[in-house]
């Protein structure tokens, strides 16, 4: 299945031939012509497509990463020429949306959190990837947040766990889930 992509969902992108579709290198090229040929090139092209902003683009490239890192099934790969780990002269950033704003702001409210700013304070500190890693923020706070805006509650939020399709919704696992959320939050104080 590597290297081929059968249905693809990339239609509103300049990708105008299926041929850019079989590599990383070719798409990167299609998308962002002389722009390097790794995870930082892919992001920066797909941030350069109609709509697509720098989270989505983020989260399209971690899901790309994850598709073809060592952590998952050889099955899931549809690129050959795709490197299953990101190099130090590589740029990799989290998927920053509200959720992990809100996260911020609650541990340091002096600074103007935002995509940008997230991003620069998590590469300073860790490597690309130790801030893929970071995407687990994401769960944590979506479950332990209520409400939206500067208005947002911090705490267990029950409805949002069982909203996730993937969540296990197993009385047991719940408590257990919940336990951890609490340590998160306590985290936050």
């Amino acid at each position: 299945m590597a290297g081929k992509v059968v249905n693809s969902s990339f239609v509103l992108l300049r990708c105008t031939d299926s041929q850019c579709l079989n590599s990383m290198h070719h798409f990167i090229e299609k998308i962002y012509p002389d722009g390097p040929l790794n995870y930082n090139g892919l992001f920066r092209g797909m941030q350069m497509q109609s709509g697509w902003g720098k989270k989505t683009a983020a989260l399209f490239t971690k899901s790309v990463y994850h598709a073809h890192n060592e952590h998952y099934s050889e099955m899931l790969r549809f690129w050959d020429d795709i490197p299953a780990t990101i190099s130090v002269i590589d740029s990799f950033f989290l998927p920053v949306d509200a959720v992990i704003i809100a996260i911020f702001n609650r541990l340091d409210k002096t600074r103007n959190w935002n995509f940008d700013s997230i991003n620069r304070t998590l590469k300073s500190q860790y490597t690309n990837e130790q801030i893929e890693a970071w995407d687990d923020l994401w769960f944590w706070g979506f479950i332990t947040q209520n409400g939206s805006g500067q208005q947002r509650a911090f705490e267990w939020n029950k409805n949002k766990y069982w909203i996730m399709i993937e969540s296990d919704k197993n009385p047991d696992t719940i408590k257990k889930v919940r336990k951890k959320a609490e340590e998160f939050l306590s985290m936050l104080i």
